[in-house]
């Protein structure tokens, strides 16, 4: 029989993609009330791996990839992907997006990312949103799965999510010792 362990907080991670870079702030701005703090924003990254979204957002597209130092619960995933899909809704024009936000968050072993698409290998969470297990990580690397979109298989996505990673286990540490440093409350009968 397995025994029943509560889920380790998560750290979370979001894509920020957009034509329109000086929206960044503001979108990060409005994330950073709900979720606190971003502790690490990557560089802007060019994207180039569908033209998928030009219609809609116009081109050239780039990204951003930003982690916040409060760790989430795994199971909060889904009301995040709603709140980030309200955001983008306050950024569309004429029904339009101006940004796509993907969220997802990271532990040690993988990286999860929320969506509102189903597909074969998708868990549903609830509200419409599923989880895509999009890297796992062993033997020291992210490894891409069959399903991994090519962009999160790319070294810059891995390159921030190592350092995101690294950042995850001083989250966990510092959170660790406040824990210890908790007064200890209850009764001793």
């Amino acid at each position: 029989m397995s025994v029943v362990q509560p889920a380790r907080p998560a750290k979370l991670v979001v894509s920020i993609l957009t034509a329109r870079r000086e929206l960044f702030g503001r979108v990060l701005g409005l994330l950073e009330r709900n979720y606190g703090r971003a502790d690490l924003i990557s560089a802007w990254l060019a994207f180039e791996y569908t033209r998928y979204y030009e219609a809609e957002m116009g081109s050239p597209l780039f990204r951003r990839m930003a982690s916040f130092s409060r760790l989430i619960e795994q199971t909060d995933l889904a009301d995040i992907k709603l709140l980030t899909n309200e955001v983008e809704g306050r950024f569309a024009e004429s029904s339009l997006r101006r940004v796509n936000i993907d969220p997802g968050y990271l532990l040690y072993e993988r990286f999860v990312l929320a969506t509102g698409k189903n597909f074969s290998h998708r868990i549903y969470l609830g509200k419409g949103i599923y989880a895509d297990l999009t890297l796992t990580y062993a033997k020291g690397a992210f490894q891409p799965l069959p399903w991994t979109y090519p962009d999160y298989a790319a070294e810059d996505i891995q390159a921030f999510l190592r350092r995101a990673r690294d950042k995850y286990t001083v989250d966990n540490r510092r959170r660790s010792v406040e824990n210890e440093n908790a007064p200890a409350t209850g009764n001793i009968s």
